[in-house]
């Protein structure tokens, strides 16, 4: 990945963010600035409006933030998948590079899935790999993200801070103020290692 392209991410997760906190004071003062932007949930719904008012603020508050972590770990996995198939190609995942108890949590995953007469989330195996999975699969292919990454060390701090911040994230909890600025400059960090 190329500098370029960091940037360019970095650029797309700070204007997510804008779009936050434009849409907050929106929302706060009454407003509307005429931007273009449309939430993404139809407020004229039959049942939306029944929800309490606090919890549907406090919704959007965290929509966000669910905006960036999804966005982030999508991008992780896809540089895990791709980085593995480069090196062991197409079946990669079932090569010794993915350990034996990541294979098999995430196919109990599937099958979860399927048992549950719910369209499978996806077709590949690593989509359903955790967040703390994928941190597993980095920093035991060390030797294939060395030049990806600046420091083994910074990446698994970096990981470890995400994996927690994504707790309330994916959990339907708010985030403290101080936590929102965490998950900035965790993002942040995550890019920076690339350089």
């Amino acid at each position: 990945m190329t500098q370029l392209e960091d940037e360019i991410k970095l650029f797309g997760v700070a204007n997510q963010l804008l779009e936050h906190d434009l849409d907050r004071v929106e929302h706060e003062q009454g407003i509307e600035l005429n931007r273009g932007h449309r939430r993404s949930l139809d407020t004229d719904d039959a049942y939306y409006p029944q929800i309490e008012r606090a919890i549907r603020a406090e919704a959007a508050a965290m929509a966000p933030h669910y905006e960036v972590f999804y966005s982030l770990e999508k991008t992780i996995r896809t540089l895990v998948g791709e980085t593995l198939a480069t090196e062991e190609g197409e079946q990669w995942w079932h090569s010794q590079r993915v350990p034996q108890q990541v294979r098999t949590e995430a196919e109990k995953r599937r099958k979860k899935e399927i048992e549950a007469a719910v369209t499978p989330r996806s077709d590949l195996p690593i989509d359903f790999t955790t967040f703390g999975e994928l941190g597993q699969l980095i920093i035991s292919n060390w030797d294939l993200f060395d030049e990806t990454f600046s420091n083994q060390k910074a990446v698994e701090q970096v990981m470890t801070r995400l994996n927690t911040l994504r707790g309330p994230i994916a959990h339907c909890s708010p985030l403290a103020e101080d936590e929102i600025v965490r998950l900035r400059l965790s993002v942040r960090d995550w890019y920076r290692l690339q350089e």
